[in-house]
């Protein structure tokens, strides 16, 4: 377990943020610990889940996927975070039950090489899991389903866009959200008695994404030319999802119009026979 002094540093943390969360280190001590007990095995169950859906890309309809437990010093500092942003929704949350309330403690990434491709992983996850309103989560403690045999769907699924995308995304199958410059598809799953969070997208939005959370976000959010220099990079990172999909498009162009030169030499051959 990290020492308070490295975890405060490390996150860009200070004592006025554990009591904006009202939270003790004491009470992080003992989430921390129990995540420590329970992290081998959750990082099983990632790997069994990954084996069984998704080792067989070209079914899953993706070109590739990656998956990882949460490092224990994230999982704090996303609990200390959520509770200062919303108290009421977290305020229950300990060491008994925190992974009732957090669905990214499994977590697994499935990347596509164009934008376009998210309908094809859509309909399969969606056909391997249960995707039924009723499983919703509303109340994470209350609606948590203690059988670990029952795998479903356990939110709508829903898509973060960027401003300025094409639309691609069917609302009717995805709840799409507007946030700025994030661009990803989420699904939470319940799994073997946790759940898992599958992200899906573009190689080139994978990129931007890494960088940005590895200098920006959470810890350096606020500064602006930090903000700033993401910003850009994510557009250069939206200009080679849209050149992607152009090069497709030129490519399938190009094969349309070969076969069409064949099929009129074809008829011109015939013709001369005649």
């Amino acid at each position: 377990m990290i020492e308070k002094k490295k975890f405060l540093e490390r996150y860009n943390l200070g004592e006025t943020d554990l009591e904006e969360a009202k939270i003790t280190w004491q009470e992080l001590e003992d989430i921390g610990r129990a995540y420590e007990r329970i992290e081998g095995k959750l990082r099983d169950i990632g790997k069994e889940f990954v084996d069984e859906y998704l080792y067989d890309i070209e079914k899953a309809g993706i070109h590739s996927y990656r998956y990882r437990t949460k490092e224990p010093g994230h999982l704090l500092e996303k609990i200390i975070r959520k509770r200062k942003e919303d108290y009421k929704k977290f305020d229950q949350l300990d060491a008994t039950n925190f992974h009732k309330y957090m669905t990214d403690l499994i977590g697994i990434r499935v990347f596509f090489l164009y934008r376009e491709d998210w309908i094809y992983f859509h309909e399969y996850i969606t056909s391997v899991f249960e995707l039924n309103p009723e499983n919703f989560l509303e109340d994470r403690l209350k609606d948590f389903d203690e059988d670990e045999n029952h795998f479903y769907i356990a939110e709508r699924p829903k898509v973060y866009r960027r401003n300025g995308d094409t639309r691609i995304y069917d609302e009717e199958l995805i709840d799409i959200k507007s946030d700025g410059i994030y661009r990803s598809l989420h699904y939470i799953i319940k799994y073997k008695g946790y759940y898992v969070e599958i992200q899906g997208r573009t190689l080139f939005e994978e990129g931007w994404s890494e960088i940005d959370h590895d200098i920006v976000y959470p810890y350096f959010k606020d500064d602006e030319m930090l903000k700033d220099f993401s910003t850009l990079l994510n557009r250069l990172s939206g200009m080679g999802d849209e050149m992607s999909s152009f090069f497709r498009r030129m490519r399938t162009a190009r094969i349309e119009q070969e076969k069409e030169k064949s099929r009129l030499s074809q008829d011109h051959v015939r013709s001369d026979d005649q």
